[in-house]
């Protein structure tokens, strides 16, 4: 993530001097009207460049005028963790009359545009990346910005998440009481799941036999099926499987129903996120709750500090999670 130079954002006057035009010509610019030379387009557009100048898109554009809206990037919408990040976001803003505005990074990818530049746009007081941050997105230094759930570094960022190689630890803790000394962990190619393969090797400590798959790509159901396939095909004494999340500790699920074999009864399976998917009585899965509602609540709270004061140092606060019990694990 780029972080641009401190200031107050151009405006439509500043571009307008820049150019050396009018401002009424610089909003012709910005119409994309034909009436406007060439000579004198190039000299706008170069301005706006300069300047980094993004129009508003709405009256909070009106000196003087807060916007009161938030904008939140989520890594994809079908994550069900968002759900209660974004509760925990809203209990923390509503009171100062803030609201949110949301956006998937993902929903839009055929666009030009990102998010983040659209968020700008509209003059959002602060923004929340929640999840990993890609490199590309540009954020002003002037924009407050909490990271929520991520463990990216960005400068004079807050960054609130879950304390991953903890929440590792912890399943390796509840596998190895109920006895089992044969285990699988599967994963994808994202830091969460690697800081708890991380957490989880460490928690095992060599008092356990650890078999790992990681594939490439996102956390899916699918991506669980066939993590855990490859597992049971090169170490079928496996007995207890830990997935990096809840998702993919459903599609294990599945894949272990086709082979004919009992959970927990063969093979116990846990997962990581603690989602309603996992609490419903038909699931039933033991996870580990990373307790996001907290997440968001420490990220609205970390972002309205900011917003109060953009001169704080940048602060990380990892959020302790938690086990949760339930019938996919049993004793070996």
């Amino acid at each position: 993530m780029q972080i641009m130079g401190a200031g107050k954002p151009a405006t439509i006057y500043d571009v307008a001097a820049r150019a050396g035009v009018s401002k009424s010509l610089v909003s012709l610019v910005l119409q994309r009207s034909p009436r406007v030379s060439q000579q004198r387009r190039d000299a706008v557009l170069k301005a706006i460049q300069e300047l980094d100048y993004r129009p508003s898109t709405a009256a909070v554009s009106l000196a003087g005028t807060r916007s009161r809206t938030i904008g939140v990037v989520l890594d994809d919408f079908r994550n069900q963790w968002f759900v209660d990040l974004l509760t925990g976001l809203r209990e923390s803003l509503q009171d100062q009359g803030h609201r949110l505005v949301v956006a998937d990074r993902f929903l839009n990818t055929g666009l030009d545009a990102s998010p983040v530049e659209g968020f700008l746009s509209m003059r959002v007081e602060g923004l929340v990346i929640a999840g990993e941050p890609d490199t590309d997105l540009a954020v002003p230094a002037s924009t407050p910005l909490v990271i929520a759930g991520g463990r990216v570094a960005i400068p004079r960022a807050d960054t609130v998440a879950n304390d991953d190689r903890a929440g590792g630890a912890m399943a390796a803790e509840h596998l190895l009481a109920l006895g089992h000394a044969r285990l699988g962990f599967i994963g994808a190619s994202s830091a969460a799941s690697d800081e708890r393969r991380i957490g989880f090797r460490a928690g095992v400590d060599g008092r356990a036999e650890v078999a790992t798959v990681v594939l490439p790509g996102e956390p899916t159901e699918e991506a669980g099926s066939r993590a855990v396939a490859q597992l049971l095909d090169a170490h079928p004494d496996v007995t207890a499987v830990f997935a990096a999340n809840d998702v993919m500790a459903l599609g294990a699920l599945s894949e272990l129903a086709e082979r004919g074999l009992r959970v927990p009864e063969d093979v116990s399976v846990m997962g990581y996120d603690d989602t309603p998917l996992a609490a419903t009585r038909y699931v039933g899965l033991t996870s580990i709750d990373d307790r996001s509602v907290e997440i968001g609540r420490g990220a609205g709270e970390r972002l309205l500090a900011r917003i109060a004061d953009p001169s704080t140092a940048a602060t990380e606060v990892l959020v302790e999670p938690r086990l949760v019990a339930r019938r996919t694990t049993a004793a070996r």
